[in-house]
């Protein structure tokens, strides 16, 4: 079974080339490691749990995401897969919008991100990450 961390350059550019005014979201879901696997050379992150790392990703990188006009609109933890593969099970659930694709893209490139980025790879198993154009709710469920 193949796990997925980061995109591809194929979908991120696809991704660029999206680019659009006005808001965005991504629906992010995130299966951790039990235990972090940062490189062999970072020694505090040897004996650490995954969700650990992924907190010390989330604390170091909210500034960045803040400061991009990011915020998290949803969060949740995934308890039952109703419709779908049983074997996909996920520790985090979560939206975080954007004011629109180009505040996400200057997040992903700024080297302070860059540079701690590394906490979510070493914390992260597998994950989804999906790209969603904002709509008005309820404005299309139940329209003939």
């Amino acid at each position: 079974m193949a796990n997925y961390v980061d995109p591809t350059r194929e979908a991120f550019g696809e991704f660029v080339a999206l680019d659009r005014y006005g808001p965005i979201a991504m629906l992010n879901l995130i299966r951790l490691r039990e235990k972090a696997n940062y490189e062999a050379d970072y020694e505090g992150g040897r004996d650490i749990t995954g969700k650990e790392a992924y907190r010390e990703y989330g604390r170091t990188a909210a500034k960045i995401f803040k400061s991009v006009g990011g915020k998290q609109i949803w969060l949740g933890m995934p308890e039952l897969m109703l419709i779908g593969p049983a074997d996909e099970k996920w520790d985090i659930a979560f939206i975080a919008q954007y004011p629109n694709s180009k505040a996400f893209i200057e997040m992903v490139k700024n080297p302070e991100y860059q540079a701690i980025v590394f906490h979510r790879t070493a914390a992260v198993e597998d994950s989804r990450l999906l790209r969603l154009k904002m709509m008005d709710p309820g404005a299309e469920f139940g329209r003939s």
